[in-house]
């Protein structure tokens, strides 16, 4: 095994460190209690290409591979976890979705552009909308309905917790079309946001990644052509399914980037507080808890990696990606909190960001698949 990184994955490394420090440091704290929108981020991630990472040059990706962007996500997440998750979603969802089965019109009308982060000048990401009020976990009881009416259908429902609902341009929407046939009843479709029927909810106010976006969307009698769904007649659970796979390698690098970032604040503080006459980093119970942290990190780090490689190389990675995103998630949530109690009570005050980051943690635990159904994912593998 190669543990070494390329000259281009450490290249890539180094871009997304020199961002995440010098455009997403910057007014972190205030994006996160105001709840702002990071646009200006999130459109200067789309001119370093990190929109589009593994999307092909040809459709104006930049083409790199999956390891590459498992590190440009820890560096990203290591300070704005919110501007993280917009860049996972665009990448991981919706771009992969559209490059794997999306039909040749559609990835020349909608990936291009998704893929370059902007259209005639202007900021253009995805979302990817499957969760609804009754449809979280168990996604197969989609209540949103698409009606074939021949060369169109008629999209009606309500999807929730959905991330760059307000600012996204164009909806991935999973809907049921045969209602008989459950699961294998289902379909993907694009839908511009724009469209007649179309309606934006309000901003949800968030525990943590307070800065992304993240709303219900409701359809009333949405027409979308025909063109427009993706795939054959009923491969929409499908498509979720296979697309949230590699979203769970994008989430689980995002919660090892939140650990790490809190680690290196607590490995920092150890260093300038003192207690008892000497710097807090000499004394063995906060040796201890750092050890701990980083041994629990570099195993998340590599469990992240190995999932990557694995895509990159297409070997099925679904269980990989599964126990990445478990562990390197609940990691996340013991680490932050573990560097909350090193800075004692100025873990408590914003100023100090490890509050900030325990709170983001949290999510990691949640989206993209909880970590109940991830453990679901790992045993049947074991078991089948």
């Amino acid at each position: 095994m190669d543990f070494q990184l390329t000259e281009e994955q450490k290249m890539i490394q180094q871009a997304a460190r020199d961002f995440a420090v010098n455009e997403c440091l910057p007014g972190v704290i205030e994006r996160d209690e105001h709840e702002i929108f990071p646009r200006e981020q999130i459109e200067k991630l789309a001119d370093l290409g990190f929109l589009g990472m593994f999307v092909d040059q040809k459709y104006d990706g930049a083409g790199l591979d999956n390891v590459s962007y498992v590190l440009a996500m820890e560096e990203i997440s290591k300070i704005d976890a919110s501007v993280s998750v917009c860049m996972s979603v665009n990448n991981s969802l919706v771009n992969y979705g559209l490059q794997e089965f999306g039909t040749e019109a559609q990835k020349e009308k909608y990936l291009k552009p998704l893929a370059r982060g902007k259209k005639d000048g202007k900021l253009y990401i995805g979302a990817f909308l499957l969760s609804e009020p009754e449809a979280g976990s168990d996604a197969t009881h989609q209540r949103t309905t698409a009606v074939d009416m021949g060369d169109h259908y008629v999209i009606n429902g309500v999807k929730n917790w959905i991330t760059n609902g307000g600012v996204a341009s164009v909806f991935l929407v999973m809907a049921q079309t045969h209602p008989e046939k459950n699961s294998h009843g289902i379909n993907t479709f694009i839908v511009e946001s724009n469209w007649p029927g179309v309606q934006i909810g309000n901003k949800e106010n968030k525990m943590g990644i307070r800065a992304s976006d993240t709303r219900s969307i409701s359809f009333q009698d949405v027409i979308v052509p025909k063109e427009n769904r993706i795939g054959d007649d009923g491969f929409g659970f499908t498509f979720a399914m296979k697309t949230l796979a590699g979203g769970r390698i994008g989430i689980a690098s995002q919660a090892l980037g939140i650990a790490q970032g809190a680690m290196d604040r607590a490995v920092a503080y150890s260093k300038e507080r003192k207690a008892f006459g000497v710097p807090i980093k000499n004394h063995q119970i906060i040796q201890f808890k750092l050890a701990d942290m980083a041994t629990r990190i570099e195993a998340a780090r590599m469990l992240c990696l190995k999932a990557a490689w694995e895509k990159d190389h297409n070997v099925d990675y679904s269980q990989s990606s599964s126990m990445a995103k478990v562990f390197a998630s609940e990691t996340a949530m013991w680490v932050t909190t573990e560097a909350v109690q090193i800075h004692g009570g100025y873990g408590y005050v914003k100023e100090y960001h490890v509050e900030r980051l325990m709170r983001d943690a949290k999510i990691t635990q949640i989206y993209e698949g909880t970590s109940e159904i991830q453990r679901i994912v790992i045993s049947r593998s074991i078991l089948k």
